[in-house]
Protein backbone atom coordinates (compact mmCIF):
# COMPACT_ATOMS: atom_id res chain seq x y z
CA UNK A 1 0.00 0.00 0.00
CA UNK A 2 1.98 3.28 -1.24
CA UNK A 3 1.58 6.56 -0.08
CA UNK A 4 -0.30 8.28 -2.25
CA UNK A 5 -2.88 5.64 -1.87
CA UNK A 6 -2.84 6.74 2.43
CA UNK A 7 -2.63 9.81 1.65
CA UNK A 8 -5.80 9.74 -0.45
CA UNK A 9 -7.58 8.21 2.57
CA UNK A 10 -6.79 10.33 5.00
CA UNK A 11 -7.95 13.34 2.98
CA UNK A 12 -11.34 11.25 2.10
CA UNK A 13 -11.74 10.96 5.63
CA UNK A 14 -11.15 14.14 6.49
CA UNK A 15 -14.20 15.39 4.40
CA UNK A 16 -16.00 13.51 6.69
CA UNK A 17 -14.96 14.11 10.05
CA UNK A 18 -17.70 14.11 12.14
CA UNK A 19 -18.66 10.56 11.34
CA UNK A 20 -15.14 9.36 11.05
CA UNK A 21 -13.92 10.69 14.44
CA UNK A 22 -17.33 8.70 15.94
CA UNK A 23 -16.00 5.60 13.77
CA UNK A 24 -12.54 6.28 16.04
CA UNK A 25 -14.39 5.94 19.49
CA UNK A 26 -14.57 2.08 19.50
CA UNK A 27 -11.21 1.33 18.80
CA UNK A 28 -9.87 3.90 21.21
CA UNK A 29 -11.94 2.67 23.94
CA UNK A 30 -10.53 -1.00 23.07
CA UNK A 31 -7.24 -0.20 22.81
CA UNK A 32 -7.00 2.30 26.20
CA UNK A 33 -8.90 -0.73 27.96
CA UNK A 34 -6.11 -3.48 26.66
CA UNK A 35 -3.19 -0.84 27.44
CA UNK A 36 -4.37 0.08 30.79
CA UNK A 37 -4.81 -3.41 31.47
CA UNK A 38 -0.99 -4.33 30.68
CA UNK A 39 0.06 -1.71 32.19
CA UNK A 40 -1.44 -1.83 35.42
CA UNK A 41 -0.94 -5.59 35.05
CA UNK A 42 2.41 -5.87 33.92
CA UNK A 43 2.96 -3.06 37.34
CA UNK A 44 1.12 -5.33 40.05
CA UNK A 45 3.15 -8.45 38.69
CA UNK A 46 6.60 -6.43 39.30
CA UNK A 47 5.10 -5.40 42.45
CA UNK A 48 4.24 -8.65 43.60
CA UNK A 49 7.73 -9.71 42.97
CA UNK A 50 9.51 -7.24 44.54
CA UNK A 51 7.21 -7.43 47.61
CA UNK A 52 7.71 -11.74 47.47
CA UNK A 53 11.37 -10.54 46.71
CA UNK A 54 11.51 -9.29 50.58
CA UNK A 55 10.32 -12.91 51.53
CA UNK A 56 13.14 -14.77 49.15
CA UNK A 57 10.99 -16.39 46.32
CA UNK A 58 13.33 -19.96 46.82
CA UNK A 59 12.50 -19.52 51.04
CA UNK A 60 10.04 -21.70 52.98
CA UNK A 61 9.30 -19.82 56.28
CA UNK A 62 8.24 -20.92 59.59
CA UNK A 63 7.20 -18.44 61.81
CA UNK A 64 5.73 -18.98 65.52
CA UNK A 65 2.18 -18.16 66.52
CA UNK A 66 1.04 -15.76 68.57
CA UNK A 67 -0.55 -17.51 71.87
CA UNK A 68 -2.05 -15.65 74.80
CA UNK A 69 -0.35 -16.54 77.91
CA UNK A 70 -2.94 -18.30 79.56
CA UNK A 71 -2.60 -21.06 76.69
CA UNK A 72 0.93 -20.56 76.18
CA UNK A 73 1.85 -22.38 79.48
CA UNK A 74 -0.51 -25.42 78.72
CA UNK A 75 1.73 -25.62 74.92
CA UNK A 76 4.82 -25.59 76.68
CA UNK A 77 3.98 -28.72 78.67
CA UNK A 78 3.92 -30.63 74.60
CA UNK A 79 6.13 -28.21 72.48
CA UNK A 80 8.81 -26.20 73.40
CA UNK A 81 8.50 -23.60 70.75
CA UNK A 82 9.89 -22.84 67.69
CA UNK A 83 14.00 -22.77 68.28
CA UNK A 84 17.32 -23.28 66.59
CA UNK A 85 17.26 -26.69 67.06
CA UNK A 86 14.97 -26.62 64.78
CA UNK A 87 16.38 -25.09 62.18
CA UNK A 88 19.50 -27.50 62.33
CA UNK A 89 17.10 -30.22 61.97
CA UNK A 90 15.24 -28.48 58.95
CA UNK A 91 18.54 -28.11 57.43
CA UNK A 92 19.43 -31.66 57.67
CA UNK A 93 16.17 -33.01 56.63
CA UNK A 94 14.80 -30.88 53.90
CA UNK A 95 15.63 -31.62 50.44
CA UNK A 96 17.52 -28.88 48.55
CA UNK A 97 17.99 -27.19 52.07
CA UNK A 98 20.92 -24.40 51.49
CA UNK A 99 20.90 -22.56 54.83
CA UNK A 100 19.01 -21.42 57.96
CA UNK A 101 17.98 -17.90 58.87
CA UNK A 102 17.05 -17.19 62.54
CA UNK A 103 15.16 -14.48 63.64
CA UNK A 104 13.81 -12.82 67.13
CA UNK A 105 11.81 -9.69 68.02
CA UNK A 106 13.84 -7.80 71.38
CA UNK A 107 11.34 -6.48 73.60
CA UNK A 108 12.45 -2.24 72.80
CA UNK A 109 12.43 -0.14 75.77
CA UNK A 110 14.82 2.25 74.79
CA UNK A 111 16.86 2.58 71.90
CA UNK A 112 19.14 6.08 72.10
CA UNK A 113 21.89 7.96 70.93
CA UNK A 114 22.94 10.58 73.57
CA UNK A 115 19.44 12.49 74.14
CA UNK A 116 17.98 11.53 71.36
CA UNK A 117 15.41 8.47 71.96
CA UNK A 118 13.54 7.07 69.53
CA UNK A 119 10.36 4.22 68.49
CA UNK A 120 12.41 1.42 67.08
CA UNK A 121 11.95 -2.40 66.44
CA UNK A 122 15.52 -4.56 66.98
CA UNK A 123 15.97 -8.13 65.98
CA UNK A 124 17.93 -11.03 66.58
CA UNK A 125 19.18 -12.63 64.04
CA UNK A 126 21.77 -15.47 62.24
CA UNK A 127 24.04 -14.42 59.74
CA UNK A 128 22.18 -15.62 56.86
CA UNK A 129 19.22 -13.56 57.20
CA UNK A 130 20.65 -10.49 54.52
CA UNK A 131 20.86 -13.01 51.99
CA UNK A 132 17.62 -15.06 52.63
CA UNK A 133 15.80 -11.49 52.81
CA UNK A 134 17.58 -9.63 49.72
CA UNK A 135 19.17 -7.28 51.99
CA UNK A 136 22.23 -4.63 50.75
CA UNK A 137 24.48 -2.81 52.39
CA UNK A 138 24.57 1.53 51.89
CA UNK A 139 27.86 1.32 54.38
CA UNK A 140 29.71 -0.98 56.35
CA UNK A 141 29.77 -4.41 56.89
CA UNK A 142 26.95 -7.30 58.20
CA UNK A 143 26.95 -9.20 60.43
CA UNK A 144 29.71 -11.87 60.73
CA UNK A 145 30.49 -15.14 62.55
CA UNK A 146 32.93 -13.38 64.31
CA UNK A 147 30.41 -11.34 65.87
CA UNK A 148 28.56 -14.53 67.06
CA UNK A 149 31.42 -16.43 68.37
CA UNK A 150 32.69 -13.28 70.45
CA UNK A 151 29.27 -12.34 71.75
CA UNK A 152 30.20 -9.00 70.22
CA UNK A 153 28.14 -6.09 71.34
CA UNK A 154 27.51 -5.07 67.30
CA UNK A 155 24.51 -3.76 65.21
CA UNK A 156 23.44 -3.13 61.72
CA UNK A 157 20.85 -0.18 61.41
CA UNK A 158 18.36 0.32 58.75
CA UNK A 159 18.60 3.34 56.52
CA UNK A 160 15.59 5.50 57.48
CA UNK A 161 16.32 4.49 61.88
CA UNK A 162 20.15 5.42 61.12
CA UNK A 163 18.76 8.76 59.50
CA UNK A 164 16.49 9.48 62.39
CA UNK A 165 19.28 8.35 65.30
CA UNK A 166 22.30 10.62 63.25
CA UNK A 167 20.72 12.82 60.72
CA UNK A 168 23.30 13.53 57.85
CA UNK A 169 26.41 12.54 59.97
CA UNK A 170 27.98 9.10 59.55
CA UNK A 171 26.50 6.68 61.48
CA UNK A 172 29.35 3.66 61.43
CA UNK A 173 31.56 3.27 64.38
CA UNK A 174 28.78 5.05 66.82
CA UNK A 175 27.21 3.40 69.48
CA UNK A 176 23.55 3.55 70.27
CA UNK A 177 21.79 2.34 73.43
CA UNK A 178 19.38 -0.53 73.00
CA UNK A 179 18.25 -0.84 76.55
CA UNK A 180 20.78 -1.61 78.82
CA UNK A 181 23.81 -2.40 76.57
CA UNK A 182 25.43 -0.59 74.63
CA UNK A 183 26.28 -1.40 70.98
CA UNK A 184 28.72 -0.19 68.44
CA UNK A 185 27.23 0.06 64.62
CA UNK A 186 28.83 -1.67 62.04
CA UNK A 187 27.02 -1.43 58.75
CA UNK A 188 23.99 0.76 57.45
CA UNK A 189 21.33 -0.99 55.50
CA UNK A 190 20.94 0.14 51.65
CA UNK A 191 17.48 2.23 51.67
CA UNK A 192 14.29 0.31 49.93
CA UNK A 193 11.82 2.18 48.01
CA UNK A 194 8.68 1.73 50.37
CA UNK A 195 6.13 -0.85 50.13
CA UNK A 196 3.14 -2.47 51.08
CA UNK A 197 2.64 -3.50 55.17
CA UNK A 198 1.40 -6.90 53.61
CA UNK A 199 1.38 -8.96 50.67
CA UNK A 200 -1.45 -11.81 50.51
CA UNK A 201 -1.55 -11.21 54.20
CA UNK A 202 1.51 -11.90 55.28
CA UNK A 203 3.29 -8.93 57.02
CA UNK A 204 6.83 -7.79 55.50
CA UNK A 205 10.21 -6.32 57.26
CA UNK A 206 10.15 -2.88 56.88
CA UNK A 207 13.69 -3.87 57.57
CA UNK A 208 14.53 0.39 56.89
CA UNK A 209 13.34 0.99 60.23
CA UNK A 210 14.63 -1.56 61.98
CA UNK A 211 18.00 -2.53 64.56
CA UNK A 212 19.43 -6.27 64.07
CA UNK A 213 21.81 -7.87 66.52
CA UNK A 214 23.87 -11.20 66.34
CA UNK A 215 21.41 -14.02 67.29
CA UNK A 216 23.95 -14.99 69.58
CA UNK A 217 24.80 -11.85 71.12
CA UNK A 218 21.08 -10.80 71.75
CA UNK A 219 20.41 -14.06 73.49
CA UNK A 220 23.30 -13.48 76.21
CA UNK A 221 22.92 -9.81 76.35
CA UNK A 222 19.62 -10.00 76.70
CA UNK A 223 18.00 -12.77 77.83
CA UNK A 224 14.67 -14.20 76.64
CA UNK A 225 11.78 -15.65 78.59
CA UNK A 226 11.79 -18.98 79.24
CA UNK A 227 8.20 -19.79 78.31
CA UNK A 228 9.13 -17.81 75.06
CA UNK A 229 9.67 -18.92 71.59
CA UNK A 230 13.42 -19.01 71.60
CA UNK A 231 13.11 -17.89 67.71
CA UNK A 232 10.48 -16.16 66.20
CA UNK A 233 11.28 -17.22 62.63
CA UNK A 234 12.99 -19.53 60.87
CA UNK A 235 13.95 -19.03 56.65
CA UNK A 236 14.72 -22.17 54.74
CA UNK A 237 16.61 -20.96 51.61
CA UNK A 238 16.28 -24.02 49.03
CA UNK A 239 18.31 -24.46 46.04
CA UNK A 240 16.98 -23.51 42.66
CA UNK A 241 16.34 -26.81 41.80
CA UNK A 242 13.70 -28.10 44.16
CA UNK A 243 10.52 -27.57 44.29
CA UNK A 244 9.14 -25.21 47.01
CA UNK A 245 5.87 -26.56 47.90
CA UNK A 246 7.12 -30.15 48.44
CA UNK A 247 9.80 -28.57 50.54
CA UNK A 248 7.46 -26.83 51.98
CA UNK A 249 5.43 -30.43 53.35
CA UNK A 250 8.44 -31.64 54.68
CA UNK A 251 9.53 -28.58 56.44
CA UNK A 252 5.97 -29.32 57.96
CA UNK A 253 6.16 -32.21 58.88
CA UNK A 254 9.12 -31.83 60.62
CA UNK A 255 8.10 -28.81 63.11
CA UNK A 256 4.64 -31.05 63.76
CA UNK A 257 6.45 -34.30 65.09
CA UNK A 258 9.24 -32.02 66.89
CA UNK A 259 6.49 -30.12 68.88
CA UNK A 260 4.41 -33.13 69.66
CA UNK A 261 1.96 -32.18 67.03
CA UNK A 262 1.04 -29.05 68.60
CA UNK A 263 0.03 -26.16 66.03
CA UNK A 264 2.35 -23.26 67.43
CA UNK A 265 3.50 -22.59 64.00
CA UNK A 266 2.63 -20.70 60.61
CA UNK A 267 4.08 -22.07 57.18
CA UNK A 268 4.78 -19.87 54.69
CA UNK A 269 6.06 -20.16 50.89
CA UNK A 270 6.56 -16.99 49.09
CA UNK A 271 6.39 -18.57 45.72
CA UNK A 272 2.65 -19.90 46.62
CA UNK A 273 1.92 -16.31 47.34
CA UNK A 274 3.11 -15.25 44.67
CA UNK A 275 1.13 -17.55 42.21
CA UNK A 276 -1.85 -16.98 44.30
CA UNK A 277 -1.27 -13.49 43.41
CA UNK A 278 -0.78 -13.96 39.75
CA UNK A 279 -4.25 -16.11 39.71
CA UNK A 280 -6.45 -13.47 41.17
CA UNK A 281 -4.49 -11.19 38.57
CA UNK A 282 -4.87 -13.85 35.92
CA UNK A 283 -9.21 -13.08 36.19
CA UNK A 284 -8.68 -9.31 36.23
CA UNK A 285 -7.23 -9.74 33.00
CA UNK A 286 -9.85 -12.12 31.92
CA UNK A 287 -12.44 -9.71 32.95
CA UNK A 288 -10.90 -6.76 31.51
CA UNK A 289 -9.82 -8.57 28.32
CA UNK A 290 -13.56 -9.74 27.49
CA UNK A 291 -14.53 -5.93 28.06
CA UNK A 292 -11.70 -4.25 26.08
CA UNK A 293 -12.45 -7.33 23.38
CA UNK A 294 -15.79 -5.81 22.85
CA UNK A 295 -15.71 -2.46 22.53
CA UNK A 296 -12.87 -3.42 19.57
CA UNK A 297 -15.74 -5.02 18.55
CA UNK A 298 -18.01 -2.58 18.01
CA UNK A 299 -15.25 -0.87 16.91
CA UNK A 300 -14.71 -2.77 13.88
CA UNK A 301 -18.41 -2.54 13.52
CA UNK A 302 -18.59 0.86 13.29
CA UNK A 303 -15.38 0.80 10.36
CA UNK A 304 -17.44 -1.79 8.30
CA UNK A 305 -20.60 0.73 9.08
CA UNK A 306 -18.36 4.23 7.90
CA UNK A 307 -17.11 2.28 4.87
CA UNK A 308 -20.51 1.17 3.67
CA UNK A 309 -22.07 3.92 3.87
CA UNK A 310 -18.94 6.03 1.60
CA UNK A 311 -19.33 3.00 -0.41
CA UNK A 312 -23.29 4.02 -0.90
CA UNK A 313 -21.93 7.63 -1.01
CA UNK A 314 -19.23 7.37 -3.92
CA UNK A 315 -21.10 5.01 -6.60
CA UNK A 316 -19.96 7.52 -9.10
CA UNK A 317 -16.90 8.59 -8.12
CA UNK A 318 -16.05 4.35 -8.24
CA UNK A 319 -17.93 4.17 -11.26
CA UNK A 320 -15.27 6.90 -13.47
CA UNK A 321 -12.06 4.94 -11.67
CA UNK A 322 -13.49 1.90 -12.68
CA UNK A 323 -14.16 3.49 -16.05
CA UNK A 324 -10.82 5.02 -16.64
CA UNK A 325 -9.07 1.68 -16.37
CA UNK A 326 -8.75 1.32 -12.34
CA UNK A 327 -9.21 -2.71 -11.46
CA UNK A 328 -11.08 -4.26 -8.90
CA UNK A 329 -7.76 -5.07 -6.21
CA UNK A 330 -7.52 -0.48 -6.67
CA UNK A 331 -10.94 0.06 -5.74
CA UNK A 332 -10.13 -2.74 -2.84
CA UNK A 333 -6.94 -1.35 -1.58
CA UNK A 334 -8.03 2.42 -1.38
CA UNK A 335 -11.17 1.28 0.92
CA UNK A 336 -8.53 -1.30 2.94
CA UNK A 337 -6.30 1.97 3.04
CA UNK A 338 -9.13 4.36 4.90
CA UNK A 339 -10.00 1.21 7.19
CA UNK A 340 -6.37 1.10 7.94
CA UNK A 341 -5.89 4.69 8.51
CA UNK A 342 -8.97 4.64 10.87
CA UNK A 343 -7.57 1.27 13.04
CA UNK A 344 -4.23 3.12 13.29
CA UNK A 345 -5.55 6.25 14.26
CA UNK A 346 -7.60 4.58 16.73
CA UNK A 347 -4.47 2.39 18.08
CA UNK A 348 -2.69 5.34 19.02
CA UNK A 349 -4.91 7.52 20.14
CA UNK A 350 -5.73 4.12 22.42
CA UNK A 351 -2.65 4.29 23.20
CA UNK A 352 -2.54 7.85 24.90
CA UNK A 353 -5.28 7.11 26.58
CA UNK A 354 -4.78 4.13 28.11
CA UNK A 355 -1.52 5.56 29.26
CA UNK A 356 -3.52 8.28 31.00
CA UNK A 357 -5.52 6.24 32.39
CA UNK A 358 -3.31 3.93 33.75
CA UNK A 359 -1.56 6.73 35.76
CA UNK A 360 -4.73 7.88 36.44
CA UNK A 361 -5.66 4.77 38.74
CA UNK A 362 -1.95 4.69 39.71
CA UNK A 363 -2.56 8.10 41.80
CA UNK A 364 -5.63 7.11 43.10
CA UNK A 365 -5.63 4.00 44.23
CA UNK A 366 -1.74 3.31 44.91
CA UNK A 367 -1.22 0.75 42.17
CA UNK A 368 2.39 0.42 40.16
CA UNK A 369 2.74 0.85 36.47
CA UNK A 370 5.31 -0.68 34.04
CA UNK A 371 5.09 -1.05 30.69
CA UNK A 372 5.75 -4.32 28.00
CA UNK A 373 7.00 -3.38 24.65
CA UNK A 374 5.57 -6.86 23.37
CA UNK A 375 1.98 -5.75 25.16
CA UNK A 376 2.00 -2.52 23.55
CA UNK A 377 2.65 -4.10 19.96
CA UNK A 378 0.07 -6.45 20.67
CA UNK A 379 -2.89 -4.46 21.73
CA UNK A 380 -1.60 -1.75 18.29
CA UNK A 381 -1.24 -5.05 15.75
CA UNK A 382 -5.18 -6.56 17.62
CA UNK A 383 -6.46 -3.01 16.72
CA UNK A 384 -5.42 -2.58 13.16
CA UNK A 385 -6.35 -6.34 12.72
CA UNK A 386 -9.57 -5.78 13.61
CA UNK A 387 -9.98 -2.76 11.41
CA UNK A 388 -8.61 -4.05 8.65
CA UNK A 389 -11.00 -7.49 9.09
CA UNK A 390 -14.03 -5.36 9.07
CA UNK A 391 -13.57 -2.92 5.95
CA UNK A 392 -12.71 -6.11 4.04
CA UNK A 393 -16.38 -6.90 3.07
CA UNK A 394 -17.27 -2.80 1.90
CA UNK A 395 -14.33 -3.16 0.07
CA UNK A 396 -15.26 -5.93 -1.40
CA UNK A 397 -18.72 -4.35 -2.29
CA UNK A 398 -17.24 -1.40 -3.42
CA UNK A 399 -14.76 -3.24 -6.00
CA UNK A 400 -17.87 -5.46 -7.13
CA UNK A 401 -19.99 -2.43 -8.64
CA UNK A 402 -20.71 -2.42 -11.95
CA UNK A 403 -18.74 0.81 -13.24
CA UNK A 404 -21.66 1.81 -15.63
CA UNK A 405 -24.49 0.98 -12.63
CA UNK A 406 -22.46 3.39 -10.78
CA UNK A 407 -21.66 6.52 -13.08
CA UNK A 408 -25.98 5.80 -13.59
CA UNK A 409 -25.84 6.26 -9.76
CA UNK A 410 -26.88 9.44 -7.78
CA UNK A 411 -24.42 8.76 -4.98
Amino acid sequence: MNRALLLEAVAELRRRKLRTGLTLLGMIFGVGAIVAMLAVGEGSRREALRLVAELGLNNVLVESKNIDAERLKEVRTRSLGLSAADGAAALAVVPGARSVALKKEIKVDQLAFGERVVDARAFAVSQAYAAHGSLALKAGRWLAPADAATLAPVCVLGARLARTLFGAAPALGQRVKLNHVWLQVVGVLAERTPSKAEFEGVKLGQDDERLFVPWESARARFGFKRIEDEVDGISVQLDGATAPDGAARVLQALVAQRHGGVDDTNLIVPMGLYRQNQQTQRIFTIVMSSIAGVSLLVGGIGIMNIMLANVLERHREIGLKRALGARRRDVVQQFLAEALVIAVSGALLGVALGAAVAYGIAALAGWSVAWSLPGLLAAVLSCVAVGLAFGVYPARQAAALDPIAALRSDG
